[in-house]
């Protein structure tokens, strides 16, 4: 379990570095850059070697409609990321789109995985994503212009192919996403 947390705590210091310490980030210049990509990496490894090793209590288990919300939050929280590369209307209500898609990732894996290490994993990659839009949320907000309704079906297909990638990938290397 200390594996989990450790990576999980990494993943909070190398993102919220440049914002706690801009000082000492604007330091390390570019080298920096790749400092806080390789500790990234390293979180990412510790969070699933910690994930796949863990063992702890479980409150409650999968069932079909947890795995269902699950996978519809995960759809939007797709379709967040891809509207947000390509600035559709929804970045216009939403301030932080990525951040927020994160959150709803994490927040549909909560429902399905009741046991101890899920909730470190994703109630800690949550609680991040949420310290991380408020952290950036101060100052004026520059909302985009409207745009063509086809970059909104754009960005749909695209949630929706790379969901169905990601579902598939998921199934191969861990369990499977649907019911």
């Amino acid at each position: 379990m200390i594996w989990l947390i450790l990576g999980v705590a990494l993943w909070w210091a190398a993102h919220l570095f440049k914002r706690i310490a801009p000082d000492a980030r604007a330091r390390l210049g570019d080298p920096g850059k790749g400092m806080v990509a390789v500790a990234l990496l390293v979180s990412v490894v510790l969070m699933v070697i910690g994930y796949k090793t863990a063992s702890g209590p479980v409150w409650w288990g999968r069932s079909p409609a947890m795995a269902g919300i699950n996978n519809l939050l995960t759809l939007f929280a797709f379709y967040l990321y891809a509207a947000s590369g390509m600035k559709t209307g929804i970045t216009r209500v939403i301030r932080h789109p990525q951040l927020t898609g994160f959150a709803v990732w994490a927040f549909a894996h909560i429902l399905p995985n009741g046991d101890l290490e899920s909730l470190i994993l994703f109630g800690g990659l949550l609680a991040w994503s949420l310290v991380e839009i408020s952290v950036l949320s101060k100052g004026p907000w520059e909302k985009n212009p409207p745009v063509p309704v086809k970059k909104e079906i754009m960005a749909i297909v695209g949630g929706v192919v790379v969901f169905i990638v990601v579902a598939l990938l998921h199934g191969l290397l861990g369990p499977w996403p649907f019911g």
